[in-house]
Formats: structure tokens, C-alpha cells, sequence
């Protein structure tokens, strides 16, 4: 008798099963709209908003000039040497996605993120011109490619690239003048890397929005798998009231004589769902708390007339409350708790740290840099010369005199190299790069000392305003 062969091992790899999502009406599917036409119109117009930055820079109210590594924004200026108003705004932008999933789980991701945003619009196009779900559904099942289902995914994928191509247009835009830089692309006069960058991003978010969409989300982006230590059993996220909706219509309990839940089975709440989840299964990582399916189960329970809110926002603690027969807290306690408190007061304190320092900061800088070789130089009568390389910053769109002096030791007197006065100019949004001699007297006390405290001073002549820096002059005894 021969011996049966081994089966084998089952495959721990499934094909991907695209997800078409059901339209949907409702208050949340409403609000969604509207974020995503606020953030595509913020992204998409922003770099034609024009601001008067005088002759040297684009008229551009947001700009990125990496040349000059600054950055522009309306009024506000940020020089490299002030990077800490960039780190603080990244900082507040982590606190602020703590707080609000700490209240109310990924709203972020099903709102405003966007990889969201960009899937929501290409599934705009595609239930455009393919049809809503059933018709998708149809579509892609059909093995047979025609030439009506060539004509619909030619002309969705058409769609598609022109959106893309817009977003990668619209990020270069950020970086120059962005009506020169249209005309300069059109007539092929652009810079290589323009044309590599809307190419890479014309690329991905073809990719992304329109085959990858919730893949990326459930396997490419970290958040789902970090999310669960921002959130606590009073954190208000999308279930299932299952104690009100089991036994389902048709489970074998009901078939058995056990009263039905009101969850009919139609399925509405997973037809709707953009990643493709059961969410009467429980939480799941792959949920990014769009609430679609409350929109879709409420309209059901409206139409067999039963209460809304089988799929509504809830925390766990109302879950143990309503199974007891309670109310649910109000929303107001969810929300104000110590750990959403502790993100809000960090958040403020980060934010109000860097407005105060936006309006103490002046218009101009400066940074001094001593010349160590060599340390000090003597001259032929005996006095010693410390080089010192001094960084003008001039943040006014005009350009302005300059004057420099020296304070701390009344012997040491101050020479800059190139003009034998103590001003010079300083262009328009500009920085000077100016080489400055300290001199002390033979058997003056600088002069013999090892080391001594002075202060650089630079005053804008024609407003008076004034900045410092304190360095350190070298003598004699330093040898």
C-alpha cells in the first residue's frame, strides 16, 4: 500500500482583494467633503497667494528658499540660524496628533491625512465614471477586457495622472516664483529637478491613491501600530453596540427562538468601509475612524425604524455603562481627562514659547566667529590684533548701514577690514560676511592678558535697533 504524501503547509499569503467602497450620505460623509476640498484648495492655491517682498525675492506669500536656506510665510521670516521656530512647529504637530487621538482615536487619518485625502478624491473619479460599488464590483470581476472596459479605465486613469500631476506641480511651487516657474516648465526651461520631483510625486500619488490606497495605510504607515499608547479606555473611537445589535437576523440564535438584535445583516456598514472591515467584529488596527459606516448603519436603522447609533463613536467605559443599563458620559468628560489635558498644556506652552519669541526677535543679527590660527597676531609697535569673522544679518527688505563697536576693555579699539570707517552696508534680506580686527595697546591690559571678555555690538543706523554676541580677546600671556 503506498504512503500517502504529505499535504502541504497552508499559504500564509493572500492576494489582495481591491475594495470598493459604497457611496454614502451623512453628516460625517459631509464633513469629510468639506475637509478634503479646505486641504486640497490650502495645498493646491497656496503658492499663487502673492506678498510684497520688495525687488531681490518672488512676490510669493509662502516660499521655501532653499538657496538662501530661509523660509517665508506671509509676514514671517525663519533664517537658518533660527531652525528652532521649525522644530518647535514639528514638536506642536506631534503633540496636537497625540491630543486628538487621545480623544477621539485616528481622526487624522480618516479625515485630514493625506494619503486619506488624495484616496477619497481618486475614488471620486472612479465612482464618476465607473459606476458606485455594484458596477465596480462588475467591472473588475469581468475577465473579458472589451473595449467599453478599456474605454472606462483609459479614461479613470487619465483622470488620475492629471491629478497627480498636479500635486507634484503644486509642491514645486512652494520652492520658487510660481508663475515663473509654470512658464519656465511648459516651455522646457526648468530646472532638471523640478521636472524629477513632479515626476517622483506624480508617480506615488498615482500609485498611492489610486491601487495602493488602504494598503498603505494597514502595512506602509507606522501610526496604526503606535496609536494604542495615545488612547485609553475613555478615548471616543467607532463601535459596534453589540449588546444591542445581537443576535444578527439571520444567526443560527435567531433561527433557534432567541429575540433578533437590530442589526439586520445588510452589510451597509462594511460596503461603505474604505479599508474593507467588518467593524462588528471589534477594533481593528486597519479602522482609521472615518465613520462612514455610521452614516451607512444610521440611514438603515432610520428606514426600518429603529433607533440610530448601533455604529456610533463610543469609549470603552460607555460600553460597560450601557451594558449595565446607564447613560453614556457626556462627551465633554471623554474629551477633558489628565492625559488630553497634559497634551493641550504642552501644545500651548510650545506654541506660545514660539510666538513670544517671533515678536522679541530683531531685525537684525549677528554671529562672531574668532580666527584661532593664529590665535593672536603682534605688530611691529607691540600691540596684539585678535581677527574675529563677524556674520551680518539684515532681515528689513531695504538695504541698511551697519555700525559696529566694541565694549568691555576702553584700550581696545575696533578696525574692520576693507573701509577704514566702523559702518558698512548690509543689503536687503541679506547677510554680510565682514572680517573685524581688535586691537590692544602695547602694556595695555588685553594685551598681556591671557584672555579677555569683550562684546561685539552692531547698530542698525538708520532705526537705532541693536544686537550683540560676547567673545573672548587674547593676549600675551596666552602663548
Amino acid at each position: 500500500m503506498a504512503e500517502s504524501q504529505p499535504s502541504a503547509p497552508p499559504s500564509l499569503y493572500a492576494a489582495r482583494e481591491p475594495v470598493f467602497p459604497k457611496k454614502v450620505y451623512g453628516n460625517f460623509r459631509n464633513l469629510k467633503w468639506v475637509i478634503m476640498i479646505v486641504t486640497l484648495g490650502i495645498y493646491y492655491l497656496t503658492p499663487w497667494i502673492r506678498w510684497d517682498r520688495g525687488p531681490e525675492l518672488p512676490d510669493q506669500a509662502v516660499l521655501v528658499d532653499l538657496a538662501h536656506r530661509r523660509f517665508f510665510f506671509f509676514w514671517i521670516e525663519i533664517w537658518p540660524h533660527e531652525f528652532y521656530f521649525v522644530a518647535g512647529l514639528l514638536v506642536m504637530a506631534g503633540l496636537g496628533l497625540f491630543l486628538f487621538t487621545s480623544a477621539l482615536g485616528r481622526v487624522w487619518c480618516g479625515y485630514a491625512c493625506p494619503q486619506t485625502v488624495w484616496t477619497d478624491l481618486f475614488i471620486l473619479v472612479e465612482r464618476w465614471i465607473e459606476g458606485d460599488r455594484n458596477a465596480r464590483l462588475r467591472l473588475h470581476r469581468q475577465k473579458k477586457l472589451d473595449a467599453r472596459k478599456a474605454r472606462l479605465r483609459l479614461t479613470k486613469w487619465a483622470v488620475w495622472l492629471l491629478i497627480a500631476v498636479a500635486t507634484g506641480g503644486a509642491w514645486v511651487f512652494y520652492f520658487t516664483d510660481a508663475p515663473t516657474l509654470l512658464v519656465d516648465l511648459f516651455t522646457l526651461q526648468a530646472h532638471p529637478v523640478a521636472y524629477t520631483t513632479i515626476a517622483i510625486l506624480t508617480g506615488t500619488t498615482f500609485f498611492f491613491g489610486g491601487f495602493a490606497r488602504e494598503q498603505i495605510c494597514i502595512y506602509a504607515c507606522p501610526w496604526p501600530r503606535i496609536q494604542a499608547a495615545m488612547m485609553d479606555e475613555d478615548t471616543l473611537t467607532v463601535g459596534y453596540r453589540e449588546w444591542r445589535g445581537e443576535p444578527r437576523k439571520h444567526s443560527e440564535a435567531v433561527k433557534a427562538g432567541e429575540p433578533q438584535g437590530d442589526c439586520i445583516d445588510c452589510m451597509a456598514c462594511v460596503n461603505v468601509c474604505p479599508v474593507g472591515i467588518d467593524i462588528r467584529d471589534g477594533q481593528q488596527l486597519e479602522c482609521i475612524t472615518c465613520a462612514l459606516c455610521i452614516d451607512a448603519c444610521d440611514d438603515i436603522m432610520a428606514k426600518i425604524g429603529k433607533p440610530r447609533g448601533l455604529i456610533d463613536y463610543m469609549a470603552l467605559t460607555d460600553e460597560q455603562r450601557e451594558r449595565q443599563g446607564q447613560p453614556p458620559k457626556p462627551i465633554i468628560k471623554h474629551i477633558l481627562r489628565p492625559r488630553t489635558i497634559l497634551y493641550t498644556s504642552l501644545w500651548s506652552l510650545v506654541g506660545v514659547a514660539l510666538v513670544f519669541a517671533l515678536f522679541i526677535r530683531s531685525d537684525i543679527d549677528m554671529t562672531v566667529a574668532p580666527v584661532r590660527n593664529p590665535t593672536f597676531v603682534t605688530l611691529s609697535d607691540g600691540s596684539v590684533r585678535n581677527t574675529y569673522e563677524v556674520r551680518l544679518r539684515n532681515k528689513h527688505g531695504e538695504t541698511r548701514p551697519f555700525r559696529l563697536s566694541v565694549k568691555g576693555d576702553e584700550t581696545v579699539r575696533l578696525q574692520l577690514e576693507g573701509t577704514p570707517y566702523s559702518t558698512v552696508n548690509v543689503d536687503a534680506n541679506a547677510q554680510k560676511l565682514q572680517r573685524v580686527y581688535l586691537v590692544a595697546p602695547a602694556g595695555s591690559e588685553p594685551a598681556n592678558a591671557e584672555r579677555t571678555d569683550v562684546r561685539l555690538w552692531v547698530e542698525d543706523v538708520t532705526n537705532g535697533d541693536r544686537a550683540y554676541k560676547d567673545t573672548i580677546f587674547n593676549g600675551k600671556a596666552n602663548q
